[in-house]
Order: C-alpha cells, then structure tokens, then sequence
C-alpha cells in the first residue's frame, strides 16, 4: 500500500505540494488561535470533591482586596517616601533587595491607597508586580512560552550545522523543515479544532512544537537517508524514492504509530492536563507521517540528485564499520559495556520522589525577585498564608437559618482544633450572634455596611447553601503536613454536618495533591500501557515475538537509568539543579517519550539487519550490516532530539530543564548503549532464535 501511495505521489508531485501549500495557507488561521480554547490549568479530577469545592468557592464573590507588590527598581528609601504620599504606613514596607521592596498590606491598607502609590512608583519610572499564586501561574505560563521561542532560536544554528553534518549537503538540510514545519502547522490547527470540543491544557503547545521539530526531522532523516543511498547506487530518481519509502518509509510508518500510541497512554491520566499531552503529541506525530509520507515523496522526486546541491566532502572514518565489527565478534564484551554504563544508574531508580508544587513560586530560581517577595510574605504572615485552604460547605438550610451559622461555628471549632491549622477566617469568628449573622444574609441590604461586607467574603450571592470558610496551616502549601491537613479536613468534615450536607476542602494545595496522588496510582497503568503498545507494534513490524520482549526490557532498563540520573540531578542538586521532588506534571511525559522514541530506532535498525537475513546471510553477517549502515543515522537522528531538548536549558524554570536533561539523556543512552551494542550484540548470542518466529524466509 505504502508503495502504491508513493507512485501517485510522484504521478501528481506538483499537485500534492500544492495540495499541501494549500493547506498549510488555508490551517494558518487555525494554528495561531490553537491556545484559545486551551485551559492553563487542567490539573484537577473533574469528577472529585476538591474539584466541586473549588468550583463552589469561584460563587463567592469578596470584596477587593489590597493587592501585595513586588516594586523593582528602586531603593527602599524611595519606596517609603512614595508609600507616605500615598497614605501608606512605612511597616508595610519590606526590604529584599537593594533594588526590590515588597509591600504586604495591614489591616488598614485601602485599595485606593494602593492604587495611588503604584502611580507614584510609575511616575518615577519604577514598576510593581503583583505578588500572587495567580499571578506566578501567569509568569510561569509566560516563561513557558517564550523558551519555546527563545529554545528553538538558540537551537537553529546548532541544529542547523549538525543537519548539514549529517545530511551531507545544504539541499536535504531544507528537507526535514519542510516536513516540521507543515506537520506541527497542520497539527496545531487540528488540536484548534478538538479543543472547540474537549478541555485540554494549553501545555500541550509545547509538546506539539517539539515531538513535530525532533520527530519531522528524525523521520526525514531515515527516508532521505535511503533515498540519497540509492542514489549513489545509480537506481533512477522514481525507483529509489518507491524503494526509500517501501522500506524506510514503512520502518518510519510503523515506529510513528508506536510513538503516538505511547504518548496517547497519557489519556489514563484522566484530566485536561494529561489528555492535552497525550491528544497535542499523537496529532503532531501522526501530522508527520502524513507529511513524511505525502508532501516528502513529493519533493524527493521533484528535487531529485538536486539534493546533492551544496554537497560536503566528509571524512568517513569508519567508525560504525569497526563499531559492528566489533559487536559482533566481540558480543559478550558489548553487552557488558552497555550493562555496566546503566545499571548503577538503574540502582538509583527506587529513590525517585514526585509531586508538583502548589506553591509555585519555588519553580523559579532561588535568586528570582517574585520568589524572594513570596519567601518573605511566609517569613512575615506564616508558611501556610499564600495559600490558604478553602471548605466549602453546602448545607440543607439556607443561609438566612440560624441553624446554618451554628452549623457553621461547631465546623470552624472543629478546624480549630486540628494540630496542624494556625487560623480559621470564618463569618463565625467575628464575634457576631448567629442570629445576627442569619439576620444580615436573609436581608443584606438592612444590614450595617461592615457587616455586610464582611460576609460578602464567605457567602455566594446566588446560592443561599453554600458558605465558606478558610483554614491557613502553619506549614507551607509544598509541605507533606500541609497535605496531611487537607486530606484530613477531607476525611472528617463529613461527620461534622448534618444529613444531606455536602462540603470539602479545595483550593491549589488539594487540588495538586489530588493531582499528585491521582498521576502516582496511575503511572504504572500508563508505562504499562505503553509497553503493551511497543510489544504489539514491534512484534508486528518485525515478526519476532523474542525481539519484542528484548525490545521492552532494554526500554525498561533505560527507563530506570533515567530515572536514577534524574534522582541524582534534582533529588540531589547535580548540574545546579535545585534539590526538589521531580514534578509530577512532567515525570510520566518523559517516559513516556523515551518508550515511544526508542521504537523509531529499534525498527529502523532490526529491519535493516532483517533485510540481510532474507537473502541468506549469516545473523553475524546481517548485524554487521544493520549496526554498520544504520549507525550514523540512529546516533545521528539521536543527537538532532538532544539539540532540541538541551535548549530548553536556555528556561529559567527547572521543570522544563528537567525535561530537557531528562530526555537528553534517555535519548543518548538509547540511541548510543542500547541500538549501538545491547541489541545487536544479545542478537548475535541469540542467533536465530532471536528473530523467533519470524524465519528469514518470510517476507517482513
């Protein structure tokens, strides 16, 4: 089929390149607006308690409140001398820096004072950023998609060279960004159109752009490779391309689908966090094999020996000859290089630790100004004052009943009490009788102003059941007793209302922790998954049951080699990492990742020493082959994904560095240990039955 597309596709060349330019011109719309319908969050369970709490505190609509201010550029002095024009009293005032001064509003701070002196701080040139989990959710979005930017600016010239090195000659190098650039365009556009119709998470823009660019280019590589190959070979311009496709194109239409499937495990995950991930990577792979198998043919028949325009004289060292000579005359010695290089790092898997932070301020560096105002609020409010745990109750009498606000006291004691819980703010609290409270909410406008105002705070005004109060912990958000808290107030709760109540505890630290404990129970359901898929894939595209299961316990193998590499990056603070738990929101990706990425190279390589065994040849003699003339490619193809993922070094935030260094290094020792000696080697031992029940008489 693969052979019978790819002759229509020279017949009409000129028509499916216009086919595609049209369809690129027409998808632009699309493709910029992709982040419209996105969620920036997607995060919590749609279907759990903390979500419906969190929900129900998004009624309540409180009075504004003074904002806290980081203000830049300028000295304390100043800062100071501008807040008494303003009205505003010099304690409110924190130094941090020489050039930063954190403002954290008292009790009798104005919102209209506040105001006034950020248009003092303006006029003097200086600027204010407001200091908020909401707000850094914001500059962490930001940062996020500026290093996609800025990464894929760092990575060109890098890139660029390292494609000329390895296709050879400046016209092929025009090739893989051909086939990138119109399979990330035509994926973006498509996840426009899903999204109009499913939540997903807007971080999902970063997986397209990166699995379309390495992936694109990798896939370009094997076909053009062979393509370029024949070439050589004298084979004329319309057979070399049905020849490159019918077996590099169809080794690349097999490990594409491995690839997607495993990247679509992520859907266990069960929110729009997960199902953006997994939904944004499998459209942009199966995005480049339309492009790779389409729009590429396309232009290889159109480009023809025009490719070799720009061609460079590169010194063949024979580096991958002496490498196969070696593994196969030497298998025992290979296997045991690439063993011994992974399995210490293997034994450092267990010690991994994930959860993603709920204060958010500790993703960025330590020396960040808008971390170092976040520090310092919880040095002077308390840990647990950033963010503050929020329970919602909805209750079977209104609030305008004065069982409702006594109800509502017994609950607020009870929060009281727990060991780990600083203050309760609670409309209960403020000395005011219950039937006074019952008074104001069944009429709040007879009501005294104050008063009114006050439980504007815990009261939502269309919805008389519900009422909320906010317990603050004595630890901070990233904390386990924090945790412990919530889960806690969770557990209990229940048995402190009556009959038909419905209540929980929400906000960002229940809702990551939820999110934590919901991606930890279902990791090993998404590896799991994932290895599935690569057993059934590769033991279709190979016939071989054997090489299969080799397949997945060599994956396995450098799964937990990254794994022990990551521990001792973050959980240790190697390469100036920060000494933290692995985020939870990118651990399973990069896993993910590398059993779906590892199958582009298995199948490329296990095809090319099967092509051997079908004309009669000795396994030795046809892994010779395979390692020999598949090894700058793999290694190759390899180091192009290691470009690209080191340039997300260039982010500020380490939760993108640890994606980088993380698949960096999984890629490397895949591409380099595991295809280069672990395979071909335990093959040779293996002879034969390595290819069980494949037989070299049948046709792959």
């Amino acid at each position: 089929m693969i052979r019978a597309w790819t002759r229509f596709a020279i017949r009409y060349r000129w028509i499916v390149v216009l086919c595609w330019f049209l369809l690129v011109l027409a998808t632009v719309p699309l493709a910029v607006r992709v982040s419209h319908n996105l969620t920036s969050s997607g995060f919590s369970n749609p279907h759990s308690n903390v979500t419906w709490a969190t929900n129900q505190v998004q009624k309540i609509k409180a009075k504004p409140a003074p904002p806290t201010l980081l203000v830049e550029d300028a000295s304390l002095q100043r800062v100071v001398a501008w807040g008494k024009a303003s009205g505003l009293s010099p304690s409110v005032f924190h130094r941090i820096s020489a050039e930063h001064t954190l403002l954290l509003p008292s009790t009798t701070t104005t919102v209209r004072q506040v105001h006034q002196f950020q248009q003092i701080v303006r006029r003097h040139g200086a600027q204010t950023s407001n200091v908020s989990q909401a707000a850094l959710a914001s500059l962490i979005k930001r940062d996020t998609s500026q290093t996609i930017t800025h990464s894929g600016l760092a990575a060109m010239p890098v890139l660029a060279v390292l494609l000329l090195f390895v296709f050879g000659s400046v016209a092929s190098v025009f090739l893989p960004l051909m086939i990138a650039v119109a399979g990330s365009e035509l994926a973006l556009a498509a996840i426009r159109v899903i999204s109009l119709h499913v939540q997903l998470s807007v971080f999902l823009t970063d997986i397209v752009s990166f699995l379309a660019l390495g992936v694109g280019i990798d896939y370009s590589l094997f076909i053009s490779t062979r393509f370029r190959h024949n070439l050589d070979e004298n084979m004329p311009i319309e057979e070399a391309v049905i020849d490159s496709m019918g077996h590099a194109g169809r080794s690349v239409l097999y490990s594409g689908i491995a690839v997607a499937l495993a990247v679509g495990a992520l859907l266990l995950g069960d929110n729009a966090y997960w199902r953006g991930l997994a939904i944004g990577g499998s459209v942009a792979i199966f995005a480049d094999l339309l492009a790779t198998h389409s729009l590429l043919p396309a232009v290889m028949a159109l480009f023809g020996r025009r490719l070799y325009w720009g061609r460079m004289r590169i010194v063949d060292w024979h580096v991958w000859k002496t490498i196969g000579r070696w593994v196969t005359t030497s298998p025992v010695s290979a296997l045991a290089v690439g063993l011994v290089l992974l399995l210490p790092l293997a034994t450092f898997a267990p010690q991994i630790h994930m959860r993603t932070p709920a204060n958010l301020a500790t993703m960025l560096p330590v020396s960040d100004p808008l971390r170092q105002a976040v520090e310092k609020q919880q040095a002077i409010d308390g840990p647990g004052s950033i963010a503050p745990i929020a329970v919602a109750m909805r209750l079977p009498t209104s609030v305008g009943s004065v069982k409702t606000w006594e109800t509502v006291s017994a609950v607020t004691r009870h929060l009281q009490a727990l060991p780990d819980v600083k203050s309760v703010s609670s409309p209960t609290t403020l000395g005011v009788p219950s039937p006074m409270l019952a008074a104001v909410a069944a009429h709040p406008n007879a009501a005294p102003a104050p008063l009114k105002t006050v439980l504007a705070d815990f009261i939502a005004p269309h919805d008389s059941h519900l009422v909320v109060v906010y317990v603050t912990a004595k630890t901070g958000p990233n904390n386990l007793k924090t945790s412990q808290l919530a889960s806690r107030i969770n557990q209990d709760i229940g048995r402190w209302l009556p009959p038909h109540s419905r209540a929980a505890a929400g906000g960002q630290v229940p809702i990551l922790q939820n999110f934590n404990h919901l991606t930890a129970k279902r990791l090993p359901i998404i590896i799991g998954a994932a290895l599935v898929v690569a057993v059934v894939l590769l033991t279709l595209a190979t016939g071989s049951i054997v090489q299969a299961l080799l397949g997945v316990v060599f994956d396995g193998l450098v799964a937990l080699a990254t794994a022990g590499f990551l521990v001792l990056v973050v959980h240790h603070g190697w390469f100036g990492f920060q000494n933290q738990p692995l985020d939870s929101s990118v651990t399973p990706l990069i896993f993910v990742l590398l059993f779906g990425l590892s199958m582009d190279y298995e199948v490329i390589l296990l095809h090319r020493i099967q092509e051997p065994m079908l004309e009669g040849k000795a396994t030795r003699e046809a892994v010779y082959h395979g390692v020999s003339t598949t090894g700058s490619m793999i290694t190759g193809a390899g180091m192009i994904m290691v470009v690209v993922f080191l340039a997300l070094l260039i982010s500020p935030l380490q939760v993108l560095k640890t994606i980088g260094v993380g698949l960096s290094f999984a890629v490397l020792a895949d591409t380099w240990l595991v295809r280069s000696l672990l395979v071909p080697s335990t093959t040779v031992l293996l002879n034969r039955a390595a290819f069980w029940p494949w037989r070299a008489s049948a046709k792959v």
